[in-house]
Formats: structure tokens, C-alpha cells, sequence
């Protein structure tokens, strides 16, 4: 069964002058993962250890165990750099140990709050912290970055708990008919959720509210929030941290965020398996049930919802692909966008990005061993999403497919055939605020993000026929000569 996406003619066509992440639109690569603190994202992701298994069956695909040392790759801070190679002459890592109770301990003395919603985190939670201590790798600065960054989600955690207990009638908002956007990775999909988000009445979780959502934000205050001024600042770390990053994504205070940032907080989540190599939380997490993290997520929506509504939720995450079914189980009146692109742009940028926001944190990538899992990583990604659509024919109308040339072509008519679909009011307002949008986002206004497939270990027929699935059943034009 195939889906129809639109003709594709021309991908150089009308309206394809935009870029948002820095790239251009129609060249390169388009989009991927955002942070969830000043570091994180969801540009890649790893298999389970050893041999890894697809989404497809049996196949499977040996990764090995052992990264190699980078040769400048990707682009690192000078600071960095002298840091962390101070931090191997004077090793302190029994010092910076990720201790389940001392990171408890911290988020509670720094909050005066003891009150985490429950124990069910825990077991993830723990998970992760051993895959981080056993998988990843960190040089001193990603150390240093991963308990930051866990210690402020425990800290979110505790004040929105408190927060409902404050006012439990936050506990009662209503969501209704969330749009959720997803797909493979660098498909449109966060220049689809931004173009969405413009719409004054639509309500999207913007970077510096899920980076500091307590207390709730409030309709009258919320574009001049305190809160936005010091997100902004936190974010001038990443030129820092990852020099190349402004080259792969845009990121700003006011912009959307994506849901693995939210997820992240009930620790279930592939926002960690982004940035760090943490193989078996990701071997455990392929198998969890993803239903506590939706429900979190919930949560988090009614907590920004309650004095700041809008009249629908728009969200994005590529991960949603391998968690239909429990995101409709929390959310059953969901609507489900989907993006899609020729995988043979798709997987060498996706690649790219993911050593670049693993590349902070770690001195030992490997550029075709990333390659491979990545490719792994989103071949049973699309394979799920495609079973559960194929499983569940009644959901047929909750989903609608976008084809990023179509999107690219003129991405206001694909805007009004998502609202005529779902049975949505575009108005005047709405659309003047897209074109706007769009229009401030031209090509490479910071720079070209440049990959190529074979610096990846990608073969391009081999990699073709591996998503040849794909490509048939959404009727995926390439963008590529092979």
C-alpha cells in the first residue's frame, strides 16, 4: 500500500529559497533534533550492543564495540580541547561519578523540594546512568555536561510536581487534537513544526519554557518572560560546545522545541541516546513500554497549557516513529504528520549532526561505524511506523504525509492541505505569519552544513536498496542521481 505525496518535479521549483538550521532547504539537508538544555538533540541515536536487530524481521547488522580516535572531526573549541586534555594528565572521574543518590541528593538540596512524582523513573533512570559510566565514553566536558544536564531535569521534575500539588487543577487541562509531526531525521520536519507554530492560535513548547517551565508560564507575560532573556544566554554555550552546530540547526529561545525533550523526564527517553553513547540503555529502551513517558509528557503539556492555551498543540520528534501506539493511547485524538525524504540525503546528514552533537563529549568517533548504526537506527524507525499504519487501517485518516519537495516547493499550500485534512481553519493572520516566517529564513544564512555519503562509508545503491521499503510504500521521489 502506498501513500501519496505529491508531485515532486522540480526540487530547485518556486519557494525553495528557505533554510531553517543553517542549510539550504533544497540542497543539502534540512532538519533534525533540538536541545533540550544547551546540548541536547535527536540527530542520530544508536542500536543495542553487539548485534542489532532492525525493525524488519530477523535482519540484523554486527556493530562493534570499539571507536577509534577522530582526526579533527567534528570541529572542537580550542578551550575544550585544552580542558580535557588536562582533565587525562590529573584523571578525576571517581570524583565526577554518576551516583544515582549524589544526583538525587543535589536536585533536592538545590530545590528544597523531595518529591519526584513516584519511583517510576528510577529504573530507567538507573539504566542510563550505568550505560553513561559503562558505554559512553565521556571525555571531562561531556562529564561535566551530562550531570549538569540530568541534575536540571530532576530539578524540572520536583517543581512541576510541586507545582500541581500548588494548583491541582493544572492536573485537569484538556488536550485536544495535538498535531504531532515526525519522521526520518532531516525530512522538514522541524521547519514544518516552526511553520505550524506561527499560527496565533496554535500552542507549540517553545526552547526556553521546557528548559525552565516552573512556574507556568502566563498568556500576558509570555513573550517577555524572564525566562527567554536567560535561555538565550545558556544557548551561547553551544558555540563553545559545538562549534559546527550553527551550520546544522537554528536554535533560539522562541523557537519550538521537540517532544525527546520533554520525554526526557520521565527518563524514558531517545533525547540521551542523541547526545551520548549509551548502548545498553538504548537496547534497554527499544524494548520498554514508551506509554509512562507519554503520560509524562501529558503532564508537561497540561502544565503549559493551564494559563497560556492555545486552541491546539502542535509537536514534533522523529523518535514518535517506534512509539505510535502508546502516543495514541495517551493521546487518541491525535492527528499524525509525516515527513518523508529521499533516505540517500537523509542518512549522511543525519550522520553528520550526530557527530556533532556526540563530538563535545566524547574523543573517540568513528565515522563509518556511525553510519552504519545510524542507517540501522532509522531502517527500523520507518519499518515500525509502517507496520503500525498497515496494522491499524481504521488510523488511516489520522495521518497525513508530507513530501519535503512539496514542502519546499511552496510550503503554504502544504500548510492549507494539513489544515483541510485535519479539518482545520487557516486564517488570513495565520498565513501572512507563515510567509513571514518563511521568508526570514533564506539559504545558508549561517553556513553550509557539508557531508557527503561515501566520507560515512555509505554505499548509495546499497543504501537505496536498504530503504527501498520506504521509498516504494510513501512514493519518495529522489533528489539524488546514482
Amino acid at each position: 500500500m502506498k501513500r501519496d505525496v505529491g508531485d515532486v518535479g522540480d526540487v530547485g521549483g518556486a519557494g525553495s529559497d528557505f533554510t531553517f538550521e543553517g542549510e539550504k532547504v533544497a540542497g543539502n539537508t534540512n532538519e533534525s533534533g533540538i536541545l533540550s538544555g544547551t546540548t541536547t538533540g535527536s540527530g542520530g541515536g544508536e542500536p543495542a550492543r553487539g548485534d542489532v536487530r532492525g525493525e524488519r524481521g530477523s535482519r540484523a547488522v554486527s556493530i562493534g564495540k570499539t571507536v577509534r580516535e577522530a582526526t579533527a572531526f567534528p570541529k572542537r573549541h580550542p578551550l575544550l580541547s585544552a580542558v580535557n586534555s588536562l582533565a587525562r594528565m590529573f584523571p578525576c572521574n571517581g570524583l565526577m561519578r554518576l551516583d544515582e543518590d549524589r544526583l538525587l541528593a543535589r536536585a533536592r538540596r538545590t530545590t528544597g523540594l523531595v518529591d519526584f512524582g513516584g519511583d517510576s523513573f528510577r529504573e530507567p533512570f538507573r539504566i542510563l546512568l550505568g550505560s553513561l559510566e559503562a558505554d559512553a565514553q565521556l571525555n571531562f566536558i561531556g562529564r561535566v555536561c551530562v550531570r549538569n544536564d540530568i541534575v536540571r531535569t530532576l530539578r524540572n521534575r520536583l517543581r512541576l510536581v510541586e507545582d500541581v500539588k500548588r494548583h491541582p487543577e493544572i492536573s485537569g487541562e484538556v488536550i485536544r487534537r495535538p498535531l504531532f509531526i515526525t519522521g526520518l531525521p532531516r525530512t522538514g520536519s522541524t521547519f514544518l513544526h516552526a511553520l505550524l507554530a506561527q499560527d496565533p492560535a496554535a500552542r507549540s513548547p517553545q526552547v526556553w519554557e521546557v528548559m525552565h517551565p516552573s512556574p507556568p508560564p502566563e498568556k500576558a507575560a509570555y513573550g517577555t518572560d524572564p525566562r527567554i532573556a536567560r535561555t538565550e544566554k545558556e544557548l551561547r554555550w553551544i558555540d563553545v560546545l559545538m562549534p559546527d552546530f550553527n551550520t546544522v540547526h537554528l536554535i533560539e529561545a522562541t523557537l519550538p522545541q521537540e517532544c525527546i525533550a520533554i520525554t526526557g523526564l520521565s527518563f524514558i527517553s531517545y533525547v540521551f541516546d542523541s547526545m551520548y553513547y549509551v548502548y545498553s540503555y538504548r537496547n534497554w529502551l527499544d524494548r520498554a513500554d514508551k506509554r509512562p513517558a507519554y503520560e509524562w509528557h501529558r503532564k508537561f503539556l497540561q502544565h503549559l497549557q493551564w494559563r497560556c492555551p492555545g486552541t491546539h498543540w502542535v509537536l514534533k520528534a522523529p523518535s514518535h516513529l517506534v512509539s505510535l501506539d502508546a502516543l495514541l493511547q495517551v493521546y487518541p485524538d491525535a492527528g499524525i504528520i509525516m515527513t518523508h525524504r529521499d533516505p540517500l540525503k537523509v542518512m549522511p546528514s543525519c550522520t553528520s549532526f550526530t557527530a556533532v552533537l556526540r563530538g563535545a563529549f566524547t574523543d573517540r568517533l568513528d565515522k563509518a561505524q556511525l553510519g552504519e548504526e545510524v542507517k540501522w537506527r532509522w531502517e527500523g524507525s520507518a519499518a515500525s511506523a509502517i507496520r503500525f499504519r498497515e496494522e491499524h487501517p481504521a488510523l488511516r485518516n489520522r495521518f497525513f504525509d508530507v513530501g519535503y519537495v512539496d514542502l519546499v516547493r511552496d510550503s503554504v499550500a502544504m500548510v492549507r492541505r494539513i489544515y483541510d485534512h485535519f479539518g482545520m481553519q487557516l486564517t488570513p493572520e495565520a498565513e501572512e505569519a507563515m510567509r513571514a516566517f518563511a521568508g526570514r529564513h533564506r539559504m545558508n544564512k549561517h553556513g553550509v552544513h557539508h557531508y557527503t555519503l561515501e566520507e560515512f562509508g555509505f554505499d548509495p545503491d546499497a543504501l537505496a536498496r536498504c530503504f527501498r521499503f520506504y521509498t516504494d510504500y510513501f512514493d519518495v521521489m529522489p533528489e539524488t542521481h546514482r
